[in-house]
């Protein structure tokens, strides 16, 4: 059983996450009421026009305007539609592109701390996952050891920025560097070497930042992107792929991923989510009352004598276990009613990760918790 598996069926928070009065801080779920905005446009598309309103929808034109606009507003950079592939969810679209890039034997990077899920989605389509960690200071790109890990074989690479868990903004220097790397593996391997941008979080950024899409960077690259995140939604599940303007023969490509859409169950978003696109685009949480939150955690959880860097983007803390063990100090944190992922889930042993979409509420119940189990540490020696 997969560490991931086997924290969601026998873990703690798997035998209480249903308890009323705990703080769950383990996934990216809401902790409120959704947001008036995502329920308005959902209402508002929901009486039927046709008699199609809820047939089979595909890459529909209308979703696929709606993403390229987007796109060339946000990335001032030439999305068009035909380049666009609407997916049920992140998800999907890493499944959908791994699929259509990739044949059996062949190699995908994928860097480590991950989402849970990049290992097991590469390797259901038979090809091989290759790790390789970040710099443990920095959370910057391993440069140096990405270039290591390329082999003849390398077909793929997947870059999640900001960071799930780490919160990192990767800059304009190492996305360059990275590009010259991938560029010169490309050619010595007679193929491209595809660039899997995964840009789950690219909206939700704290302190004024920018970001920078790795797919300005390269010209072989997939931008990936899910709706789940901005509109704190995981339950309704929209997304896409999106073939980078500047890619060059993509028509070969255009139809592998639209033959791994419908090879993969029929990956494309439902029909209320497409028709209701145009307001849902508009929609966000409240990035200030996010960053607030961040604020309280991190300055409150400092001040107890937790370790933890200070996220730029995602909505997630990554903190240092006062164990070396993290899966006994969780056990600790849970004894107080408090609910955090193990960093040995995601391949980062001797941390643990908070969901920032926890409510107000918890958070404030949650400190004396926090600050009982670091002291109790120390106590017990």
């Amino acid at each position: 059983m997969a560490p991931f598996t086997r924290f969601f069926s026998t873990s703690a928070w798997a035998r209480h996450r249903d308890d009323v009065g705990i703080s769950d801080f383990v996934f990216g779920n809401p902790h409120e009421m959704p947001l008036p905005g995502f329920v308005a446009a959902l209402q508002h598309s929901l009486p039927p026009q046709n008699a199609l309103w809820f047939g089979y929808k595909e890459n529909e034109p209308e979703s696929r305007e709606i993403v390229a606009s987007s796109l060339r507003s946000l990335r001032g950079r030439e999305f068009t539609p035909q380049d666009v592939f609407m997916t049920n969810g992140g998800f999907a679209a890493l499944s959908v592109s791994i699929a259509a890039l990739t044949d059996p034997g062949d190699e995908v990077i994928y860097l480590t701390p991950p989402w849970f899920f990049y290992e097991s989605i590469i390797v259901s389509h038979g090809a091989t996952a290759v790790s390789v960690p970040i710099d443990s200071e920095s959370y910057d790109l391993d440069l140096e050891a990405i270039a290591a890990a390329i082999t003849g074989r390398t077909r793929a690479i997947i870059v999640n920025s900001p960071n799930n868990p780490t919160g990192k903004i990767y800059p304009p220097a190492t996305l360059a560097a990275l590009a010259g790397i991938l560029s010169d593996a490309s050619a010595r391997n007679g193929q491209p070497i595809y660039l899997l941008s995964d840009e789950a979080y690219s909206r939700i950024l704290f302190d004024g930042r920018e970001f920078n899409s790795p797919t300005a960077y390269y010209p072989d690259s997939l931008l990936l992107y899910t709706y789940g995140k901005t509109l704190l939604t995981p339950g309704q599940r929209i997304g896409y792929i999106a073939l980078a303007p500047e890619m060059q023969d993509k028509a070969g490509l255009r139809e592998a991923v639209f033959a791994a859409q419908i090879a993969a169950g029929w990956a494309f978003p439902n029909a209320l989510l497409q028709h209701a696109l145009g307001e849902l685009e508009k929609v966000s949480i409240d990035l200030t009352h996010l960053q607030a939150k961040r604020d309280t955690m991190v300055a409150e959880l400092r001040g107890m004598g937790y370790e933890l860097a200070v996220p730029e983007g995602t909505f997630y803390l990554l903190v240092h276990s006062p164990e070396t063990d993290d899966r006994a100090f969780c056990d600790r944190l849970a004894r107080q009613g408090i609910y955090v992922l193990p960093g040995s889930v995601a391949e980062l042993p001797g941390t643990f990760r908070i969901s920032l979409t926890a409510s107000d509420a918890m958070i404030d119940r949650s400190l004396p918790g926090f600050r009982a189990a670091i002291e109790g540490l120390v106590v017990n020696g």
